[in-house]
């Protein structure tokens, strides 16, 4: 009879390969022959870095005062996840916090500013059980906002913001704020799902989920609008899009919306979405126009339907005075969203994994981590459709 051994060993970090080594002794004792292989592995990780380059805020007033610099790296808490960063997207809110008008939370002093990335990670705390190297996540934008209702306390830890973003090459994370990126993603399609795609889905799939047959008016083609788009078209829904671009609609209808309306062309755009409908109203609106566009949101939506306000517009109090009257006369819900939870994004990832074409993201332009400056001026220059993303190292 014989019998195969086989003993495994790992190796220290310094190690650079796998070696299998079979000495095939055998050792004949009546009739058992024992056949011992020695496997000796190693962990597959890049060594430890120790510094970070990172881009940060010495003074807030514009984007152009950005300055790329080097810094130490911490050691790594017990609890916390070292991540390589491979792809940074940037947001509206990153045009905000640079000017210094953003009063939703807290800014760090000298802020290293940016709240979605998709890296890789490199090394784990000793606590860590969830996570192994080479490992491909996301951080959530709020870190600490896991489940449940968001908390001023959750808002104080958004990346980017209350805390330390993401625009720099390596960031240790809490292993409770991440999240698995789907297969079918590259990192810089990934790095846009944190803020982007998390606040569509939030608004659009979360108390009152968008369902087959219902209609949903869309507004803009920028990053939340483009997955809001997306993600209704997966859910069955029949889309409208506005834009003030004609080649910016005609992207929107190679994405699966209905209807396009130029709101430069059709300035009575909320008299098209009622023509559209018969007269109905769409029963969910993504709202991200701010003042100018709310009202006539309202005169879209149907009775009792919803309207779901990404941006800025909560901020202006004078803003909504005009509108409370008419919400209340349709039964209207003005619903404001803030990005989402750890769980909102995982269930997010069940349904890019179940459509991974109709909801795969749009690029519209990658820069180099060194021209973060210029991909910051082409996102003001609202140019894009979908995300402008921020390559911080070559997959």
């Amino acid at each position: 009879m014989e019998v195969s051994v086989v003993l495994t060993f790992h190796l220290t970090q310094s190690s650079s390969c796998h070696h299998l080594i079979d000495d095939c002794k055998q050792y004949e004792d009546d009739s058992y022959i024992f056949r011992t292989s020695v496997l000796l592995t190693t962990p597959m990780t890049a060594q430890i870095p120790t510094t970070t380059r990172s881009y940060y805020f010495p003074t807030r007033g514009s984007y152009k005062n950005l300055v790329l610099q080097t810094t130490p790296l911490p050691a790594l808490r017990s609890t916390n996840v070292l991540v390589k960063i491979h792809a940074v997207s940037l947001q509206y809110r990153d045009l905000i916090v640079a000017s210094g008008q953003y009063r939703i939370s807290r800014v760090q002093d000298n802020l290293v500013p940016c709240s979605d990335m998709a890296g890789e990670v490199i090394a784990t705390g000793s606590d860590v059980t969830r996570w192994k190297v080479g490992d491909r996540v996301c951080a959530n934008f709020s870190t600490d906002h896991l489940d449940g209702d968001v908390t001023a306390e959750i808002l104080d830890t958004s990346l980017g913001g209350g805390q330390h973003g993401v625009l720099t090459e390596y960031k240790a994370f809490p292993d409770y704020c991440l999240v698995r990126i789907p297969e079918h993603l590259s990192y810089e399609e990934a790095s846009t799902l944190p803020c982007a795609a998390l606040t569509a889905y939030n608004a659009l799939l979360g108390p009152k989920p968008v369902k087959a047959g219902d209609s949903v008016l869309i507004l803009g083609t920028g990053g939340v609008s483009t997955f809001g788009l997306q993600l209704a078209v997966a859910s069955g829904a029949t889309v409208i899009t506005t834009s003030s671009s004609d080649a910016k609609l005609a992207i929107a209808k190679k994405l699966g919306a209905a209807h396009t309306i130029n709101y430069n062309t059709t300035p009575d755009w909320d008299k098209e979405v009622l023509r559209l409908t018969e007269g109905r109203g769409v029963d969910h609106i993504l709202e991200v126009g701010g003042p100018g566009t709310l009202e006539k949101s309202i005169a879209s939506v149907r009775y009792a339907g919803y309207i779901h306000i990404i941006g800025f517009v909560a901020q202006n109090p004078a803003a909504l005075t005009s509108v409370i009257g008419p919400c209340i006369g349709k039964a209207i819900t003005l619903r404001g969203i803030l990005i989402g939870s750890v769980a909102q994004f995982e269930s997010m990832n069940r349904l890019l994994r179940a459509h991974p074409e109709i909801t795969r993201p749009v690029i519209d332009k990658v820069f180099k981590f060194e021209e973060a400056i210029e991909a910051y001026a082409y996102l003001e220059s609202q140019k894009h459709v979908g995300k402008v993303v921020i390559q911080v190292e070559s997959e």
